[in-house]
């Protein structure tokens, strides 16, 4: 059972600096992972330094040989991660030792997770989980629950509204915008857009320039930091079937059929990642259209609602966001490539792989779009 403390500690308006019984638990828990006792390893919580010096781990712990330099993150989500880890690798490389670098959270999301292994960072939390690799060291343990979930969560920087600003700093990568020209090209108001900028500061999502103004501190980070928030059932989906040959003539009826009505649609999912690139088939054909068809437009196109064997899901969004750099692609108007990237996270068939081509050929840091 955790101390109690520790979990009061887990607390969105929490400081950084380590409590000192969370470091203890942090302790216990590498004690129990190396299989000795918590009174032979030697901790020592760091004094407070700038955050910026490189010079400082919020906990220092010695045991068996192994000397471990950890980074304290009162939240598990992927920016959070992502600020320790870098500043954990910064202090390893300063101290010039052989000092382990390890996040340590109340609970390591799949992304969180990755963004660690990816760099070489070991990781554990409070909930029971673990990943410490190092020379002469794996100690590997996952599947143990979130022990956290009752605590409340902080309002979410890509809630519908919000994401709006994600949306155009991903669009344009390289560039930097007043908070005026980002409310603009984001449809909101300037109040709105100042504060939801303000945080992603503080999260160090973005960049300010000496004339204030805004860009993008790291384009993957952002954008995993979405997709982990991001939750598609939270759009409207109609499920339904159309009688065709194949999926790409479905596809095409229904474009043509929404273009004929004057509904606004763009094609996501698989449908729209096998028309930015076509690579993976597909089967399911999914849709955002700015309002639901008529009667008289589904008749026309052969559509019939069906939940059983539906090969179309027609989704109204909750935010016209999702439209944003929408382009035609084979005559089909398709999203921009960041929306069904996200969109393929909670997706059937071959998703996980379309993913992964989108990344590749328009996602990565080589080939922003």
């Amino acid at each position: 059972m955790l101390d109690s403390a520790v979990k009061q500690c887990y607390s969105h308006n929490m400081k950084h600096r380590l409590n000192p019984k969370t470091a203890g638990e942090i302790a216990r828990r590498l004690a129990d992972l190396l299989g000795v006792s918590p009174d032979s390893l030697a901790t020592q919580i760091e004094p407070s330094v700038p955050r910026d010096s490189g010079r400082q781990a919020d906990l220092l712990v010695a045991a068996c040989g192994f000397k471990f330099a950890v980074e304290w993150k009162a939240r598990g989500c992927s920016a959070e991660v992502s600020m320790g880890v870098r500043t954990i690798l910064r202090f390893v490389e300063k101290s010039g030792g052989k000092t382990i670098p390890l996040v340590a959270a109340p609970y390591l999301g799949e992304v969180g997770r990755r963004l660690c292994a990816e760099s070489g960072v070991s990781w554990l939390d409070l909930s029971g989980n673990a990943h410490l690799v190092a020379p002469n060291l794996r100690v590997i343990i996952e599947g143990k629950p979130n022990l956290f979930k009752s605590v409340g969560r902080p309002p979410s920087l890509f809630a519908p509204k919000s994401s709006r600003i994600a949306r155009r700093l991903l669009m344009d990568p390289k560039g930097s915008f007043t908070q005026r020209a980002l409310a603009r090209a984001a449809g909101l108001d300037e109040g709105f857009t100042s504060k939801i900028v303000s945080r992603l500061e503080q999260q160090q999502l973005v960049t300010r320039s000496e004339n204030g103004e805004v860009g993008l501190a790291d384009f993957k980070i952002l954008l995993e930091a979405w997709r982990e928030a991001y939750d598609f059932s939270k759009h409207s989906v109609f499920r339904g079937h159309l009688a065709a040959r194949s999926s790409d003539e479905v596809l095409r009826r229904l474009s043509e059929g929404l273009n004929r009505a004057g509904i606004e649609y763009a094609a996501t999912g698989l449908a729209g990642a096998w028309l930015l690139d076509p690579f993976v088939g597909y089967r399911l054909v999914v849709l955002y259209v700015a309002q639901a068809p008529s009667d008289e437009t589904q008749r026309a196109i052969g559509f019939r609602e069906e939940k059983s064997g539906e090969n179309i899901w027609l989704v109204t969004p909750n935010d016209p966001g999702v439209f944003h750099g929408s382009t035609d692609q084979k005559g089909v108007r398709c999203v921009h490539p960041i929306q069904a990237y996200l969109d393929l996270k909670d997706h059937p068939e071959r998703s996980a792989e379309a993913s992964e081509r989108l990344l590749k050929k328009f996602l990565s840091e080589e080939h922003h779009v």
